[in-house]
């Protein structure tokens, strides 16, 4: 697979970088609006930097990454729907789901092919559910909590990104960046409508212009109960902070906490420990799935369609916390 990454001043594009050549794909082109930041990314990874984004269409790729702010990323979409080119989009692409839809109509009318890294759909957890599922062992959902908590947002100040912090760009917070995971989680999950019971954010430890910490509530139409964390708050810049997805069915308790992940049942009265996919390499998951969807001819596992109602959940969970 030969791949062209648009907007290498984002931070998901190292991410992108190693997902690629973990399944053996090749990057033959990179472009940023910032030439600069284009051509120090190429001279970093021994890869060509584009002087245009013509040009960086124009190359023979089986699949183009559109990564870069709100402001840009909606236009740049539209220009590789336009090209015929099957896309990779990287969040945030929008500040709002209103001003998804434009992409979402021209991707629906052409039936374009427009992936969007949620990875969290790979980890171990949703393997051993469907696993459990296809055994008649699952059960029914009871309640699901999603959780990420980061690190400060200095982070993305030094990663050069700093439109992240102001929501007039990004369109929110942890909400709308970290927690759109929990979010996209609970929705392939979830049984009929997803409601927002209630939403809370809060800006209590950094002075930014976005919140740092998030928790929504919601039920769906069998009543299950999910509960989303998101935030800034973590006392640590390393990678990972403080992850953790937890679903209760029936039959069974699934716990993944990115270092190690465990499934528990009732019918086996016992734990077992499940592989464990740590959060920041799950991304090659997300890449090796798209790279045999394409060659298959399927559609994405997780399309421009789950995006926009995972962001329409969090422009009503918005409203309701400030209301």
């Amino acid at each position: 697979m030969r791949v062209c990454l648009l907007g290498v001043g984002h931070w998901h594009a190292a991410m992108h970088l190693d997902a690629v050549r973990t399944c053996g794909g090749e990057i033959v082109a990179v472009w940023n609006q910032d030439s600069e930041a284009a051509i120090g990314f190429a001279a970093t990874h021994g890869l060509f930097a584009c002087r245009s984004l013509s040009e960086a269409l124009a190359s023979k790729v089986d699949l183009v990454v559109v990564m870069g702010s709100p402001r840009e990323v909606p236009s740049l979409a539209m220009q590789v729907v336009e090209a015929d080119l099957p896309m990779i989009l990287e969040k945030p692409a929008a500040r709002t789901a209103g001003e998804l839809m434009r992409v979402v109509e021209a991707a629906r009318d052409r039936d374009h092919f427009v992936g969007v890294p949620l990875p969290n759909r790979f980890g171990p957890i949703f393997r051993a559910m469907a696993e459990l599922d296809a055994m008649g062992r699952l059960g029914e959902l009871a309640h699901c909590h999603f959780r990420i908590v980061n690190g400060p947002p200095q982070r993305y100040r030094d990663d050069g990104v700093e439109w992240m912090l102001d929501a007039a760009i990004s369109g929110g917070g942890a909400l709308r960046n970290l927690g759109i995971h929990g979010i996209d989680a609970a929705l392939s999950l979830a049984q009929g409508t997803l409601r927002v019971v209630s939403a809370s954010i809060g800006n209590r430890i950094h002075d930014e212009r976005v919140e740092d910490h998030a928790h929504v509530t919601l039920r769906d139409e069998a009543g299950t109960l999910f509960t989303v964390e998101a935030g800034y708050t973590f006392a640590s810049m390393a990678p990972g902070g403080d992850f953790e997805w937890r679903v209760a069915t029936g039959n069974a308790y699934l716990i993944d906490r990115g270092e190690a992940a465990q499934c528990t049942t009732l019918d086996d009265a016992k734990s077992r420990m499940l592989a464990p996919e740590h959060p920041s390499t799950r991304y090659r998951l997300f890449m090796a799935d798209t790279f045999d969807r394409l060659r298959s001819g399927e559609k994405p596992a997780v399309g421009i369609e789950d995006y926009l109602a995972a962001m329409q959940v969090i422009d009503t969970a918005y409203e309701k916390a400030n209301s």
